[in-house]
């Protein structure tokens, strides 16, 4: 079986030759499709029906309407009006508000589907009570199919909070329409009133919508949400015990989880992002997302290191130098491969069953390499049936590569175990593996990842200059970055993947990343807070090798101090 193409600086070559991540993307405002939507004529469900857009394109947004949340969209190359859609179907880039009001109305001409609502039933009074909305939908028998991934909310708009996602296919019982909102109204048995709303273009409707209740009201008066369980979890990963969070580190984490939220990265949906953060001196972590495997990328070339330098007995060759840095730095799968027939005693396919071995002796089973990095040519034969570990993590959501996976909350360990190797002489690195990895090799590793020339991602949210020792990885859907952070005010370990079905875009992930960073950083470093993440940049891959360079030379030393 092939694995998945971890290929770390290759794809962004293949974009372009050299990435530089701005701030912001001026004063363009853009909607994205969170799955299919509808365009209209006109800012209302009736109008015609021009056409549909789809996700994985983002559209100039050239208007919007005063009184309703509709938003009129342009074409992306020329920026001719193209239609009108719910805001509550897109994702916005850009602030909204510095977006014109209008009032155009396309060309019905222009449709190519046209639609021609239902006779409107004369409203009734606004029905409030459970026992008369029950009485009032006696006798209806009318339902929706959703056509996307959508957000089910506790009232008619995007106001009101979400109670639910709903996936494409999904059928629910209509009860309701509003008379003045594109919304309706659809048994929810997750609030208390067992009623929710979708957003009406947002349903393949079958029966008369308009023979259920009307609902008039603009506001609702709606029984209180049961409060949400917390999103953070407390992990003991050098430890026997779990730490308890001091009460700054975990308002850190709600407000990381509230900001991943916001930036459109959320579990419920099929886009969201993992986060592992672990304070070095106290020992204290928190996580989210911990429980969804995601494709290890290059990162988990983290531990194909470690795994190296605990079958190393002295230091490493000229060769094998370079390939240690350019597995590191360049994300080469060539030569990481090689560092995996060391490590499996010259199969790189028993060296990646070695590596998730190395995994399991230090207690953890949800991350795991069983076969080597694709690379072009012929593939090495395997030496038996390929080994696709099942653990107890979500191994669907995030459509992991099948023979290389990870969690935030494992490799934030592995690196938080490699700087306790390296500094306090101790971890479980040193229980696990006495005599094999000794505390120099440690501080080898942290010094490769030192230097890694992508000045991006994490490493974007702390001053130029600062120490980073990181592992970046990204593949079409899933990016990520781990990394060992050396400040002024304390060093930390952050960990975060973030993954999007099909395709990821580099514009959307590498500035929440960042500011994930950023945000640490400031709570580590209050007295000198950082006002902005960087421009970050990736430098081409095509440039990327490290032969003759000083950093071989450091590691064929063998000793490095930093």
């Amino acid at each position: 079986m092939t694995m998945r193409i971890a290929i770390g600086l290759a794809l962004i070559c293949a974009l372009a030759a050299g990435l530089s991540l701005a701030q912001g993307s001026g004063n363009a405002v853009t909607a994205n499709p969170l799955g299919q939507a509808n365009l209209r004529a006109e800012a209302s469900i009736d109008s015609a029906r021009l056409g549909e857009i789809r996700a994985g394109t983002a559209y100039p947004v050239l208007g919007r309407s005063q009184f309703y949340p509709w938003l009129l969209l342009g074409a992306p190359d020329s920026r001719a009006p193209i239609g009108w859609v719910f805001e509550t179907l897109v994702s916005i880039r850009g602030d909204i508000n510095r977006v014109p009001f209008s009032d155009q109305t396309l060309s019905s001409a222009e449709a190519t589907v046209t639609t021609v609502a239902p006779a409107v039933a004369t409203p009734t009074a606004s029905i409030t009570s459970a026992a008369t909305l029950a009485a009032a939908d006696a006798g209806f028998s009318v339902s929706g199919a959703v056509t996307g991934e959508v957000n089910i909310r506790y009232g008619p708009g995007i106001e009101y909070p979400r109670v639910g996602v709903a996936q494409s296919g999904q059928r629910f019982d209509i009860t309701g329409y509003h008379t003045q909102f594109p919304w309706v109204r659809v048994r929810f048995p997750g609030v208390p009133n067992q009623q929710a709303w979708i957003a009406r273009d947002l349903l393949d409707i079958d029966g008369n919508l308009f023979e259920t209740a009307a609902v008039t009201r603009t506001r609702l008066d709606l029984p209180a949400l049961t409060a949400t369980p917390p999103a953070i979890s407390v992990n003991a990963v050098t430890g026997d015990e779990p730490i308890a969070l001091s009460v700054g580190f975990r308002i850190l984490a709600d407000h990381l989880w509230t900001y991943i939220l916001e930036s459109g990265f959320d579990a419920q949906t099929s886009r969201f992002g993992a986060l592992f953060v672990m304070d070095l001196q106290s020992g204290e972590a928190f996580s989210f997302g911990d429980e969804y495997a995601f494709s290890g990328t290059s990162i988990n070339k983290v531990a194909i290191l470690t795994a190296l330098y605990r079958h190393l007995d002295g230091p490493p060759s000229i060769e094998l130098a370079t390939d240690i840095a350019n597995t590191m730095i360049c994300s080469e799968n060539v030569a990481t491969n090689r560092l995996l027939s060391i490590v499996g005693g010259g199969n790189s396919y028993l060296g990646a069953e070695a590596v998730t071995d190395f995994y399991q002796k230090l207690g953890w089973s949800r991350s795991f390499i069983t076969a080597p990095f694709t690379t072009i040519g012929t593939p090495e034969p395997p030496p038996h049936p390929l080994l696709l570990p099942q653990t107890d993590a979500d191994q669907q959501k995030a459509d992991p590569d099948l023979s290389n996976q990870l969690t935030v909350s494992e490799i934030g360990a592995l690196l938080a175990n490699i700087y306790d190797c390296a500094y306090n002489e101790g971890g479980k690195l040193l229980e696990a593996f006495a005599g094999a990895i000794e505390p120099r090799e440690c501080r080898q590793i942290l010094h490769v990842m030192s230097n890694n020339t992508v000045d991006a991602l994490l490493k974007a949210g702390v001053p130029a200059g600062a120490r980073v020792a990181h592992k970046h990885g990204w593949i079409a859907d899933t990016h990520g970055n781990a990394a060992v952070f050396f400040t002024p005010g304390g060093d930390y370990v952050i960990a975060m993947m973030l993954f999007q079905p099909s395709w990821l875009n580099f514009q959307e992930s590498l500035p929440v990343i960042a500011e994930v960073s950023r945000r640490v950083y400031n709570y580590f470093n209050p007295e000198r807070p950082l006002a902005e993440i960087r421009q970050g940049y990736i430098p081409d891959a095509n440039s990327c090798n490290f032969a003759g360079d000083p950093l071989v030379q450091d590691l064929m030393q063998g000793v490095w101090t930093e």
